[in-house]
C-alpha cells in the first residue's frame, strides 16, 4: 500500500536539509521550510538548482510537476499541516530536544517525525516527548537528492507499524530504506566511515600519503567495488570458487596483525588540521563548492545509470523511482482533456549540455530519444500502463523517419506536438513536431507502431483501453490534415506486414 505523502515540513535547510527539500519537491511533494539562518533561502535555492540539473541528466522518465516550496518564519507554521516532518538541525542534543519538543507541540498528531542525526540514538532524541513512538532516525547520505540510502532506526518506544510506514514514505521518494535492527551510536554507515577516517588521519599524520593519494586509492580502487557490491559480497568473490568461507580461512589471521589504529587516533592539533587543510586546498581548491557538487552529481549519475542498466544495487532503486515517474506522467496525461482536433502536447524537455555534438548542436540520437519519449507519453495517454503490459501486450516501434529542420542548441526548452495520422486493429501511425519556446519547429518524426503479443512474439490486435481511447481520438484525428513536414498520407503508403514479428 502506498504511503505517498502530499506535504512535508523540513526543519533546517543546510546541506542535509536542503537535500531533503530537493528530494521531496522533485517527487511532487509540497515542502514547508523553517530555518532561521539569514542565507537559508539562497542555500536551498542553490541546492535545488543542482538537484533539478541532476534529475534532468539522470532520469529517463518525464519529471513530475514539482511540489510547492514555502518558507515560514516560525517552526509552528511550517509543521502545522504537514504529513511528515524531517528534522535536520545541527548535531547538538540540547538543540535537537528543543526543536523536537516544538515540532511535537505544533504538528498533526499522526505526522511522523524523522531526524537526520548521524550519531544520536533515537531513544536519546525521544527523551521528554509525550509521544516518543512517532519519532525515529532517518539518516540520509549526501547528496540526499541522489544517494538513495536512508538508515531507519527506531527504539523500543517505536511500533513496527510506525517504522514500516516511515520506510514506505522514504521508498515513495526513491530512497532505499535500511532498517537498523538495534539502535547504536552513529548507526551503521557512519561507524564504517569513521573507521576509514581514523586510519586516513594517521596516514596523513605519519606522512605515508597525502589527502589526494588516499582519495585516489579509494576512488580508483575498492571504492568502485563497494559502489556496486558492498563489503561482504566483494570479499566473497575474493575467496574464489570456495566463496566466503575460503576468504575467511585465508585472510582471517590478518585480523591479529598490527595494521589498524582504530581507537588510537592522532591528536587533532592545529598543525595536523592545517596540514590536512593545505593538502585538501591543493587537491580541490581550483573548484568552488558548487562546482564540486556538480562534478560529484555527474559522477554519481553515471554510476547509477550504469547500475540501472544491469538492474543492480542502487540502479534497481533508480529504476523503481523512474517507474513511478513514468506512471505519474501517464496518469497526468490520461487525466487531461486535450483538444483532439489539434496536435496533443504530452511531452516536453530541455536540452542539457551533454546532448550536444562537436558542432554545438543537439546530437542525432537525442532527437530520437525526445521523439521516443513523446511516443511513450502518447501510449501512456491511451492506456498502455504496467497492467496492460503485464498481460503480455505491448506496442513496438517498427519504423521511424526523422527530419532535422533547425540547429537545436543547449538549454532550448522543447515540447512535442503529437498527431495520430491513422490506426487500425494492430497499428498506429504517429506524427511528432519538436517545437522550441518561440514556436519554431526543430524537427519532425513519423513513427509506425505495431501492437504485439509479447508472449507469442508476433503482431496482435489491440485490446481495451487502447481500442476505446484510439476510437475517441478518431472523430478529431481521422480527418486531420497531414502536417506540412509529414511524409505521404497514410492512404498512399503501404502498411508493413502485420504478421511480422
Amino acid at each position: 500500500m502506498s504511503q505517498r505523502i502530499s506535504k512535508a515540513a523540513c526543519i533546517g535547510g543546510g546541506v542535509i536539509g536542503g537535500g531533503w527539500i530537493a528530494r521531496f519537491l522533485l517527487n511532487g511533494i509540497d515542502v514547508a521550510v523553517h530555518d532561521p539562518h539569514p542565507d537559508a533561502r539562497r542555500i536551498v535555492d542553490e541546492v535545488l538548482e543542482n538537484a533539478r540539473r541532476a534529475y534532468r541528466r539522470m532520469m529517463m522518465a518525464p519529471l513530475c510537476p514539482e511540489g510547492r516550496l514555502t518558507f515560514h518564519d516560525t517552526l509552528a507554521e511550517a509543521v502545522s499541516d504537514a504529513d511528515y516532518i524531517q528534522e535536520s538541525v545541527p548535531e547538538r542534543l540540547d538543540l535537537k530536544h528543543t526543536v523536537i519538543a516544538a515540532i511535537e507541540a505544533a504538528a498533526p498528531r499522526d505526522a511522523l517525525i524523522g531526524s537526520s542525526t548521524s550519531g544520536f540514538r533515537p531513544s536519546q532524541l525521544q527523551e521528554g516527548m509525550a509521544h516518543p513512538e512517532r519519532l525515529f532516525v532517518a539518516h540520509p547520505f549526501n547528496p540526499v537528492y541522489l544517494v538513495p540510502l536512508v538508515e531507519i532506526v527506531g527504539s523500543p518506544a517505536n511500533t513496527e507499524a510506525a517504522l514500516d510506514r516511515a520506510a514506505e514514505i522514504q521508498r515513495e521518494t526513491g530512497l532505499k530504506p535500511v532498517r537498523i535492527r538495534n539502535e547504536v551510536d552513529a548507526h551503521i554507515g557512519d561507524r564504517l566511515l569513521e573507521a576509514v577516517w581514523r586510519e586516513a588521519l594517521w596516514l596523513v599524520h605519519d606522512d605515508v600519503a597525502t589527502t589526494e593519494e588516499i582519495d585516489d586509492v579509494i576512488r580508483f580502487g575498492f571504492g568502485l567495488r563497494w559502489a556496486q557490491m558492498g563489503l561482504f559480497e566483494t570479499y566473497r568473490i575474493a575467496g574464489g570458487e570456495a566463496g566466503m568461507k575460503h576468504f575467511i580461512e585465508q585472510f582471517g589471521p590478518a585480523l591479529k596483525w598490527p595494521w589498524t589504529k582504530l581507537m588510537d587516533v592522532p591528536e587533532m592539533t592545529d598543525a595536523l588540521a592545517s596540514k590536512i587543510g593545505d593538502q585538501s586546498d591543493a587537491q580541490s581548491g581550483q573548484h568552488s563548492i558548487r562546482e564540486l557538487e556538480r562534478i560529484r552529481d555527474d559522477n554519481l549519475i553515471g554510476i547509477l545509470q550504469a547500475l540501472r542498466a544491469n538492474d543492480w544495487g542502487a540502479g534497481e532503486t533508480l529504476r523503481e523511482m523512474e517507474d513511478r515517474f513514468f506512471e505519474r506522467a501517464k496518469a497526468s496525461a490520461s487525466a487531461t482533456d486535450p483538444d483532439y482536433t489539434a496536435p496533443m502536447v504530452l511531452h516536453e524537455t530541455r536540452v542539457p549540455g551533454e546532448w550536444l555534438d562537436y558542432n554545438g548542436h543537439m546530437t542525432e540520437f537525442r532527437y530520437l530519444q525526445v521523439f521516443g519519449d513523446a511516443t511513450d507519453a502518447f501510449l501512456g495517454h491511451i492506456g498502455m500502463d504496467d497492467a496492460y503490459r503485464s498481460a503480455g501486450r505491448s506496442v513496438y516501434t517498427v519504423e521511424t523517419h526523422i527530419r532535422h529542420l533547425a540547429e537545436t542548441k543547449v538549454n532550448t526548452r522543447l515540447l512535442v506536438r503529437t498527431s495520430v495520422l491513422g490506426h487500425d486493429a494492430k497499428r498506429i501511425r504517429l506524427h511528432h513536431e519538436m517545437v522550441d519556446e518561440a514556436g519554431q519547429v526543430q524537427a519532425t518524426a513519423e513513427h509506425m507502431l505495431m501492437h504485439v503479443d509479447t508472449t507469442a512474439g508476433r503482431a496482435s490486435p489491440m485490446a481495451a483501453p487502447l481500442t476505446e481511447r484510439l476510437s475517441a481520438l478518431s472523430p478529431g484525428q481521422s480527418e486531420l490534415e497531414v502536417p506540412e513536414h509529414a511524409g505521404r498520407p497514410i492512404r498512399d503508403i503501404g502498411w508493413p506486414d502485420p504478421e511480422v514479428t
